[in-house]
């Protein structure tokens, strides 16, 4: 019987506050080339232990080398108060290196983190930021790297012109109108890999691809491009990020067509409009682009 263990604790909050900024080089240096705030580092982590040193525990109920989940969330919120950085990337690689370190049985870890941005009103007044959010992906074992990704989650875009989609295959099932010119409503979810993950896991700017970066120029993109069709779209931004970003060994995309039902058009002037939203099944659109 083949087996593959892995147990954790997920969907741990935290929110690292200074009650002043960070201050030194470095730090500043972070923030200015991020574009993330030094007075809260906040996020969800997950956490997955692995290895197959745990098979006991669910074949026999031997809990010898269990750590508690309960455990892993005291932990996190533990290493989050020692870590002296500011970015989501170089918390996701101490929180691994460190549980590593302290449960010398366990053969491997997992540790996801998803940023819960804040946007800073003053030197105290923060508000939550909403919209898209930096994400952070590291797995360790006893080896050394087994991997890591890192990406940007849940942007969503609209552009009112500037994008079609004709020219596509139609049978007796079709319905769709080919159009040279719509409005495009897309969710769009972006992640990459480096070529060498260590200095971006370092938590300085140095070898670091700023995931606030990558929304930027995902969103120039969008804007500046004459697409096609969604697939079109992705690929010119995938192509983009590999020319802009020498450190990406990959870059992957997961984008969802939202476009919006067309509930009215102006008589006097076409391009007036009246959207709504449309029916819950949409499109889906994935690519994977490597160096």
């Amino acid at each position: 019987m083949k087996h593959e263990i892995g147990y954790g604790k997920h969907e741990i909050s935290f929110y690292r506050a200074h009650a002043t900024p960070l201050s030194g080089v470095e730090a500043i240096a972070e923030s200015s080339f991020t574009g993330r705030s030094n007075l809260l580092l906040a996020g969800v982590a997950t956490m997955d232990v692995l290895g197959d040193n745990f098979l006991p525990a669910y074949t026999e109920g031997d809990n010898t080398d269990v750590v508690a989940t309960d455990t892993m969330k005291n932990f996190v919120y533990a290493m989050a108060l020692e870590y002296t950085g500011a970015t989501t990337e170089g918390l996701a690689a101490f929180l691994a290196r460190r549980f590593l370190d302290t449960y010398q049985h366990v053969r491997g870890v997992r540790v996801r983190i998803e940023e819960s941005p804040f946007r800073d009103l003053s030197d105290k007044l923060l508000a939550p930021a909403g919209g898209d959010r930096g994400m952070a992906s590291v797995e360790l074992s006893r080896e050394g790297v087994v991997d890591v990704e890192c990406g940007r989650l849940d942007m969503r875009l609209i552009k009112l012109t500037g994008s079609a989609f004709a020219a596509f295959q139609r049978d007796r099932y079709t319905t769709l109108p080919e159009v040279q010119d719509r409005p495009l409503h897309v969710y769009l979810g972006v992640r990459w890999r480096y070529r060498d993950p260590e200095p971006a896991l370092a938590g300085t700017a140095a070898g670091l691809v700023p995931s606030e970066q990558v929304r930027d120029l995902v969103t120039h993109t969008f804007d500046d491009f004459v697409s096609m069709s969604i697939q079109h779209l992705v690929h010119e931004m995938g192509v983009r990020l590999l020319e802009r970003f020498s450190a990406l060994a990959e870059v992957s995309f997961d984008a969802q067509n939202r476009l919006w039902d067309t509930s009215g058009v102006s008589e006097d002037d076409p391009q007036v409009r009246v959207f709504s939203d449309p029916k819950p099944a949409h499109g889906h659109i994935a690519l994977r682009l490597q160096r």
